[in-house]
């Protein structure tokens, strides 16, 4: 099978995208890690499908396939890559878009210069939806890893996130603490594991170890979680400059059932073919 496929990536957060419209595929979980492996196929973060949507109102369908060839709810900054790749495809015209995601619906728009702002819905805080065991919608809760409490912010942003504020970021343990997060036993789902710098009011650094991914350069949604939970900690303004190791983010919330709104690149690698 020949796919034609585009590669993109939103602040260092590099994906796959593949056009469901015009070709017609089945993919299977094997074949998805292949395309995603950095070795035997493409390379990628995430594989992005851009599909037709049975509702008319709704302008595309967007589904998420995580490296190890999970489907997932969201990805914040795939959702960039998203409106741009349709639009540069011309599958439209529209530079705003509605997009129906595993999740619910989100509003993608791209401005005049390249930078794309997501609508992200609301963040989630009722722990049964996130999911969290045993949690509560307070701004901080202890999460036991090996024995050690740890502070957390249990966040959804159409998919689970938990967050932690630490001193530096660049010695966070997020290869070791991040896995013990992402499986653990109270996120039913698993979950992103954020690791957080507060540098003042309106400027953080990011890492996420990402559910099925691994560390990422970049993670949309981390950003937006991260924000939501340093707002309702009281330590961010409403409109914060998110760092991370691919580029920075812009996130804005103005609290309680507002949506959050991310602001950032999403730009094309290369156009290409693979024999799958």
């Amino acid at each position: 099978m020949l796919l034609k496929f585009t590669k993109m990536h939103g602040a260092g957060n590099d994906f796959v995208v593949l056009d469901g419209v015009r070709q017609q595929f089945h993919l299977t979980p094997e074949q998805l890690r292949l395309l995603a492996d950095r070795h035997f196929g493409v390379g990628c973060d995430q594989i992005l499908l851009v599909e037709k949507s049975q509702n008319p109102e709704v302008d595309f369908r967007y589904r998420i396939f995580n490296s190890d060839g999970g489907e997932v709810e969201q990805c914040g900054n795939g959702a960039r890559c998203f409106v741009r790749y349709v639009h540069d495809h011309k599958l439209t015209a529209k530079h705003e878009i509605v997009v129906e995601t595993k999740n619910g619906l989100i509003s993608p728009r791209l401005a005049d210069d390249g930078r794309v702002t997501v609508n992200m819905g609301a963040p989630v805080l009722d722990p049964a939806r996130i999911p969290f065991v045993g949690g509560s919608d307070a701004a901080v809760q202890p999460l036991d890893i090996d024995g050690t409490d740890i502070e957390i912010s249990a966040v959804s942003m159409g998919n689970p996130h938990a967050v932690q504020v630490v001193s530096d970021v660049g010695t966070a343990p997020v290869n070791t603490q991040g896995p013990l997060i992402e499986h653990h036993p109270r996120f039913p789902k698993r979950v992103n594991a954020g690791f957080m710098q507060i540098l003042d009011r309106s400027h953080i650094k990011l890492r996420v170890f990402e559910r099925g991914a691994g560390e990422t350069l970049s993670c949309g949604s981390g950003a937006c979680a991260a924000v939501v939970a340093g707002i309702r900690r009281g330590l961010l303004d409403a409109t914060v400059h998110v760092a991370t190791r691919g580029g920075t983010l812009t996130i804005s919330w103005a609290g309680g059932h507002a949506p959050v709104l991310m602001t950032g690149p999403a730009i094309t690698v290369f156009e290409g073919e693979i024999i799958i």
